[in-house]
């Protein structure tokens, strides 16, 4: 079950990755995938993965 979980939410993210137009829409964007990728898969540090997730966001073209 984690891994179809794991699965999912890697798809997930995969298929948001690209939208926003300028840096601060993929931040919140990313901050929101990380967020809940925390929550999913990381038993509940859903700022930790905000913060990775929306850093990824801004650095990502």
């Amino acid at each position: 079950m984690r891994r179809i979980l794991a699965l999912t939410a890697t798809v997930s993210i995969l298929g948001l990755a690209a939208c926003g137009d300028n840096g601060v829409e993929r931040a919140v964007i990313g901050g929101a995938i990380g967020c809940a990728a925390g929550e999913v898969l990381a038993n509940g540090r859903c700022v930790e993965g905000a913060v990775v997730g929306a850093g990824v966001g801004v650095i990502t073209n």
